[in-house]
C-alpha cells in the first residue's frame, strides 16, 4: 500500500507546540480529550443511524482504552462513525489547513486568555495526544464503507496517511510514549490502574461504556486470565430526572463524589434549557468545614461538559458568601479546553452564576419559612458566610436586599434567633430605632450595665456576638426604615417622656458638675474622649461607651486579634450621678483635685468600666492594689 506524505504548513509546527506546551499543562489531560472525540464519534453514528438504517446493527457502543507497558503504548478505539481520507485530512488534520494562517493571525492579536479560547473553537483537542506521546497512529474505517484509512505523525512538519484494512468502522488511535510517562518518573501512563483511575476522575460519567484489561489471578498457580471490565459508572446522576431519584441515592452519590462523611443538609437539582443549557447537582453540607474561613479553603464547584469532567474548584459560579455550597454544573455550551482565565471572563459562567445563586437563595427562604428549625441548623454552621456577605456587600444594595431577610440573631426576648423582620414588628409603637449591643456572648451582654434600663422598660435587644456582627448591621444601617442604634454609642437615648426627663435631670446635675467631670478627665488622662453623667445608667456606676463614628470597643478587639491594632475606639466615660460612688467622687473632689484618693478613685472607675466591657486594664496589679486600698479605707 503506497504512503502518502503531506507537510504541515510552515506555521503549524508553532501551533502545536502552544498546544501542547501552553494549553494543556495537566498531563492527564490527553485521556479526556481522546475518550471525549471517541465518545462523540460514537454520538455521530447514534445520530445519523436514526435517519440512515444502513448504520444501524446490534453492536454495543463501547471505547476501548489498552495501556501496555511492552510496547510503552496506549491504545484508544471506538466503533463510532469513523472517518474517510478526505474527512482525515479534514478533521483530524485540521491545524493543516489552509485556515491555519489566519488562525495564527487573530492568535498573534489576542491575549492568551483570548488565544486558549480560539484554540478551543478550532477543535484541536485531538493533539493532546503529543503531550505524552512522541508519535501517534490513527487507523480508522467510516461506517458504511469498506475502506480504512491510517494518519502516522511525530506531531513536527509532516503526517503520512496510507490505506489500510480494518475489520470494522471506527477508530484506533495508538499513542507512542515518551520515556518520561512510562513509570521512570512522576508519571506511570502504561499502567492499568493508573489509567482506570484517570477515566474514572474525568471520563466517569460519558454516556458510553469505557472498557479495559485487567489480569486475575486464575485458579492454578501463575495462570493469569484475562478479564475485560467497564470502568466508568455512564450514568450520571445530575441527568436523571428529580422524581426518579431517592433522597439516600442523592446522599450517596454527594458523600462519594465530594468525600463528604455526612448526608447533606440541603440538595439543590437544577436543569436549565434556553440562553444557556447547564444542569447542577449543588448542596448544603451538614457541618462547616473547620477552615471555612481561612485562606486555605479551596471554595468552588466541579465543572463538567457534556458529563466530562473539566475542573475541580471552579469559584466562578458563585459568589463568596456561598462559598459552603458544593456540587458539579454540567453544561454543553462550555468547551472542553476553558481556562480559569476564560471562566472569569465567559458570559455563560455569568449566567449560570446568577442563577444558582438566586436559586438557591430561594430555596433558603423557603426553609425559612416553612422549616424554621432546619433553617437555624443552616444557620449555626454557615450564617457567618451571609453576615460576611453583607458586610462585603458596600456598595451593592441589591445584594443587601437579597440577604437582609435571611440573617438571624439571638436577642434579650428570650435568647433565641429573631430575623430581622420579627424583631420589627414586636417592636412597641414608640420605638423608633433596632436596639443592639456587642459583646462575647449573650451572657456577657446581658451582664453590661446599660442593658438594665432596656429590661426595665421591656425593650428588645439585638445580640451581636460575632465579631462580623457589628460590620454586618453598620452595613445595613436600618431595616425597614428602622436605624440601628447600639446601646453602647455615646448618642443612645430612649424616646419616650420617662426617659426624657430623667435626661433633663441629668444634664442639670452636669451643669453643676463641671470641674468635677473635668478633673476625673484629666486623672483618667487621653485614653478617654470625655468623661461625662449619663441617664442609661439604673444601678450600675459607671460604663464605656464609644463614639458615633469610628469603631466600638468591640470591633477594636477583634482588629487587634487580627494583628491589626491601628483602630481605636473612642472611648467616653459616663458616671452615675444616682450611684453612691458618685458621691464619694464628689467627696473626695471635695480634698482637691490633685489628691490621691480622688486619682485613685477615677482610675479605679475607669478600669472597672473596662472589665464591663471584657478589655483588660494595662495593669491588672495596680489595680488590685487599688481596690484592695479602697476597700479598706
Amino acid at each position: 500500500m503506497s504512503v502518502e506524505k503531506l507537510q504541515f504548513q510552515a506555521e503549524t509546527k508553532r501551533l502545536l507546540d502552544l498546544v501542547v506546551n501552553s494549553i494543556y499543562t495537566n498531563k492527564e489531560i490527553f485521556l479526556r480529550e481522546l475518550i471525549s472525540n471517541a465518545s462523540d464519534a460514537l454520538d455521530k453514528l447514534r445520530i445519523e443511524s436514526l435517519t440512515n438504517k444502513a448504520l444501524a446493527d446490534d453492536s454495543e457502543p463501547e471505547i476501548f482504552v489498552v495501556p501496555d507497558a511492552n510496547t510503552k503504548t496506549i491504545t484508544i478505539s471506538d466503533n463510532g462513525i469513523g472517518m474517510t481520507r478526505d474527512e482525515v485530512i479534514s478533521n483530524i488534520g485540521t491545524i493543516a489547513k489552509s485556515g491555519t494562517k489566519d488562525f495564527l493571525e487573530k492568535l498573534r492579536e489576542s491575549t492568551a486568555a483570548a488565544a486558549q479560547e480560539l484554540i478551543g473553537q478550532f477543535g484541536v483537542g485531538f493533539y493532546s495526544a503529543f503531550i505524552v506521546a512522541d508519535k501517534v497512529e490513527l487507523i480508522t474505517r467510516k461506517a458504511g464503507t469498506d475502506s480504512a484509512v491510517k494518519w502516522t505523525s511525530d506531531g513536527a512538519g509532516e503526517y503520512e496517511l496510507e490505506d489500510c484494512d480494518k475489520d470494522s468502522r471506527g477508530t484506533i488511535i495508538i499513542l507512542h510514549l515518551k520515556p518520561e510517562f512510562c513509570g521512570d518518573d512522576e508519571y506511570n501512563f502504561t499502567d492499568v490502574y493508573e489509567i482506570e483511575r484517570l477515566v474514572k476522575k474525568y471520563s466517569d460519567f460519558v454516556r458510553y461504556p469505557i472498557k479495559m484489561n485487567f489480569e486475575v489471578k486464575g485458579k492454578e498457580e501463575d495462570s493469569p486470565t484475562i478479564e475485560i471490565r467497564t470502568v466508568n459508572s455512564m450514568k450520571p446522576l445530575w441527568t436523571r430526572a428529580k422524581s426518579e431519584i431517592t433522597r439516600e441515592e442523592y446522599d450517596e452519590f454527594f458523600k462519594q463524589q465530594l468525600h463528604e462523611w455526612e448526608a447533606p443538609q440541603e440538595i439543590f437539582h437544577v436543569k436549565a434549557e434556553g440562553t444557556v443549557e447547564y444542569t447542577a447537582l449543588l448542596c448544603i453540607p451538614k457541618h462547616a468545614a473547620p477552615n471555612l474561613y481561612y485562606s486555605d479553603y479551596e471554595a468552588g464547584l466541579q465543572l463538567y461538559s457534556r458529563h466530562v469532567f473539566i475542573m475541580d474548584k471552579c469559584k466562578d459560579f458563585l459568589p463568596d458568601y456561598l462559598r459552603f455550597v458544593k456540587g458539579l454544573v454540567d453544561s454543553p455550551d462550555l468547551p472542553l479546553n476553558i481556562s480559569r482565565e476564560i471562566l472569569q471572563q465567559s458570559v455563560e459562567v455569568k449566567v449560570i452564576g446568577k442563577a444558582l445563586e438566586k436559586n438557591i437563595l430561594k430555596q433558603l427562604s423557603k426553609m425559612l419559612r416553612d422549616d424554621r428549625d432546619q433553617y437555624e441548623e443552616f444557620w449555626r454552621e454557615f450564617g457567618k458566610s451571609f453576615k460576611i456577605g453583607v458586610y462585603n456587600s458596600m456598595f451593592d444594595k441589591k445584594l443587601q436586599d437579597s440577604l437582609k431577610d435571611l440573617l438571624l440573631f439571638q436577642t434579650s426576648r428570650d435568647g433565641k434567633f429573631s430575623t430581622l423582620a420579627e424583631y420589627v414588628e414586636r417592636m412597641p409603637e414608640s420605638q423608633k430605632k433596632i436596639y443592639c449591643a456587642a459583646g462575647k456572648d449573650s451572657s456577657a451582654i446581658e451582664r453590661l450595665p446599660q442593658m438594665e434600663l432596656l429590661r426595665e422598660r421591656g425593650l428588645e435587644v439585638v445580640y451581636m456576638t460575632d465579631p462580623v456582627d457589628e460590620f454586618t448591621i453598620d452595613v445595613l444601617n436600618a431595616y425597614a426604615e428602622k436605624e440601628f442604634q447600639s446601646i453602647t454609642r455615646e448618642n443612645f437615648e430612649l424616646d419616650d417622656a420617662e426617659s426624657q426627663k430623667v435626661k433633663a435631670e441629668v444634664e442639670e446635675i452636669a451643669k453643676s458638675h463641671e470641674d468635677l467631670l473635668k478633673d476625673v478627665k484629666a486623672a483618667v488622662g487621653d485614653t478617654v474622649k470625655e468623661v461625662r453623667l449619663t441617664s442609661r445608667l439604673k444601678s450600675g456606676a459607671v460604663c464605656l461607651v464609644t463614639g458615633e463614628g469610628g469603631p466600638s470597643l468591640s470591633m477594636e478587639k477583634t482588629f487587634a486579634s487580627m494583628n491589626n491594632p491601628m483602630f481605636k475606639a473612642t472611648q467616653i466615660l459616663e458616671l452615675n450621678p444616682n450611684h453612691a460612688v458618685f458621691n464619694k467622687l464628689e467627696n473626695l473632689h471635695a480634698l482637691g483635685k490633685d489628691n490621691q484618693s480622688f486619682k485613685d478613685l477615677c482610675t479605679t472607675l475607669y478600669a472597672l468600666a473596662l472589665l464591663i466591657e471584657g478589655v483588660m486594664p494595662e495593669n491588672p496589679a495596680d489595680l488590685a492594689n487599688k481596690v484592695t486600698d479602697l476597700l479598706t479605707k
